[in-house]
């Protein structure tokens, strides 16, 4: 059995708690954002936004507070860790689909985020062995960011469906490179995140993951992610909010 199995069979999410175990890790000490976001969403009836508020600690029960008014809040003791609240289903025009041809070429040109924090990730880090290898890079003579994808048998329930925490962390970490395009990246973490899973994706099965930019406004970042099969067939779609870390002095 592999670390990463193991490790996954200690996730749980109740009424009281919630665990992220540290091999889903983003920054090097903290929760990989998407999948954060997703396991925060289970917790919701129906579609829902979530709100990063702090690092997700690892290996940590994280209290959960439901709310009447179908809202839901994670804290680590004082510390308030995410939100999430009941929305509308996400809709969000999708570009024209980059091919699974062209998403293998620009993800051989994957250089990672140039931060030594995130280089571990363990959806697109590029100093890991066991990631996801969702290596999100610019597609030649496209505004989009493109990467092939194929779940491992791990991520996927006993049915062989992947779990939709797995399908959000594969949908977050593309956007950030899409936020950022073509420009020199900047230290920036998911902040807010929505998905919408269409169909389910199956292990073992090649898709293809594209973001794009959607808008800027100061250290604000808005990007958009969608998975896709071979043919072009939209599988599922994310809207997400990146935060670009203050410099010191800045």
């Amino acid at each position: 059995m592999s670390t990463i199995t193991e490790t996954y069979e200690m996730t749980f999410a109740t009424a009281e708690t919630i665990v992220v175990p540290s091999t889903f890790n983003g920054p090097r000490e903290s929760g990989n954002g998407g999948y954060s976001a997703g396991l925060v969403a289970g917790l919701v009836e129906g579609p829902a936004e979530v709100r990063l508020r702090s690092p997700v600690p690892l290996e940590t029960p994280l209290e959960v507070e439901r709310r009447f008014d179908g809202h839901v809040l994670v804290n680590n003791g004082s510390a308030l860790i995410a939100t999430a609240r009941p929305v509308p289903e996400l809709e969000l025009a999708t570009l024209p689909p980059v091919s699974l041809e062209n998403a293998r070429t620009a993800a051989a040109g994957y250089d990672g985020s140039g931060y030594d924090i995130l280089s571990q990730c363990y959806v697109c880090g590029p100093d890991r062995a066991d990631t996801f290898g969702v290596h999100a890079a610019p597609v030649e003579g496209r505004a989009v960011v493109a990467t092939p994808w194929t779940p491992p048998a791990w991520t996927a329930d006993r049915t062989g469906q992947v779990r939709e925490e797995h399908v959000w962390a594969a949908l977050d970490c593309p956007t950030y490179f899409g936020a950022y395009l073509a420009e020199e990246k900047g230290m920036a973490m998911l902040a807010q995140m929505q998905a919408r899973i269409d169909a389910p994706l199956q292990a073992g099965t090649e898709y293809v993951i594209m973001a794009w930019p959607l808008e800027t406004d100061g250290r604000k970042r808005y990007a958009a992610s969608a998975v896709l099969t071979d043919a072009g067939e939209v599988l599922a779609v994310a809207k997400a909010l990146v935060i670009e870390l203050r410099t010191p002095g800045g």
